[in-house]
């Protein structure tokens, strides 16, 4: 199998690449960083690549974190928007016909599941400044404002994206749908992915994921500090599992043309947990303690973890990385 990987020199695509590899098949990379690298947002760097016999594509390439404020909108809108829709034009053009495994993102969900005891599975709304100035971070019922206990999001939820982010990941799915559905021969899956750890994770950028800013901090002796309470739950999923979802994307088959799936441990934990077991595991000092900041950020959602159900179902997948494994490799 020859595969086309956007973004392969990157944290997660290099990881897939060298599954691939692994795997006897054959990897053609675009990417920008690399030395003679491509960009994604380029038509004619896409003919180039799938013109070499390329059987399936692996998406990977994005601008990916919260960014810094929304200054940043118009290049996460063309780099992830632009840049998917650059290669699906270069793919109508070409006639291609294959599997494509779009990198996805839980963000797409907003907040996850909530159940209230007296109404049920609701969709809380963002929540308020006022609430979160107070400390008031758990979500209330939409309905009567009581507490609400978060559960395990399936694929099927409704999209509620939050951020510009989040909205071009969303957008991003949209458009492969889209061309799946006019280019019979083609499908796709969007894999969302809950919060990657593991080697490679980029390193000091407002741009990285918790996990890497964590450890960022840990290595300069400062404390990392957690927003909220730290009672906030995400789903970490190690990066070497999300290449194995990959490799099975790949080739898995699809009945429908665009299936969204899940890929995340099914082990929800809270940010401090992952702050406290990266601050032990890196043997840091008692000054550069986990800090509670009790500062919040707008966009930011409070619970999402995932079902990992689909993922089983489709793609004979389920993680196999520990959390205290996976977290003891990056000290």
């Amino acid at each position: 199998m020859k595969v086309l990987v956007t973004g392969g020199g990157g944290f997660i695509g290099s990881h897939v690449v060298d599954a691939l590899h692994d795997a006897g098949h054959e990897a053609v990379v675009l990417d920008r960083a690399l030395p003679g690298g491509q960009d994604v947002r380029d038509v004619s760097a896409w003919e180039r690549a799938l013109s070499g016999g390329v059987d399936t594509v692996s998406h990977q390439a994005a601008r990916v974190g919260l960014g810094v404020d929304f200054a940043d909108v118009a290049a996460y809108v063309d780099d992830n928007d632009a840049g998917t829709a650059a290669g699906l034009l270069a793919m109508h053009r070409l006639g291609w016909r294959g599997r494509i495994v779009l990198a996805g993102s839980m963000v797409v969900y907003g907040e996850g599941r909530y159940r209230c005891a007296e109404h049920g599975v609701v969709r809380p709304g963002p929540r308020s400044a006022r609430r979160l100035d107070a400390g008031r971070f758990e979500p209330p019922c939409p309905v009567c404002g009581g507490d609400l206990s978060a559960e395990p999001v399936g694929e099927d939820a409704p999209v509620d994206p939050r951020n510009v982010y989040a909205a071009t990941k969303l957008h991003q799915e949209h458009l492969v749908s889209a061309f799946v559905r006019e280019h019979p021969g083609t499908s796709a899956m969007a894999l969302r992915y809950h919060n990657v750890y593991g080697p490679r994770m980029p390193r000091d950028t407002p741009y990285a994921g918790v996990a890497s800013i964590f450890r960022s901090a840990l290595e300069a002796g400062r404390p990392p500090l957690v927003f909220e309470d730290g009672h906030q739950t995400r789903d970490f999923v190690h990066v070497s599992d999300v290449a194995r979802a990959n490799m099975a994307a790949l080739t898995a088959p699809v009945d429908e043309g665009f299936v969204p799936v899940n890929v995340c441990s099914g082990q929800p934990r809270t940010v401090s947990d992952l702050a406290q077991a990266l601050w032990e595991s890196m043997g840091a000092p008692a000054a550069a303690r986990p800090t509670v900041t009790g500062q919040w950020r707008a966009g930011d959602v409070r619970h999402v973890f995932a079902s990992p159900e689909r993922a089983a179902d489709r793609l004979a997948f389920r993680a196999e990385v520990e959390f205290a494994t996976g977290v003891a490799e990056l000290g």
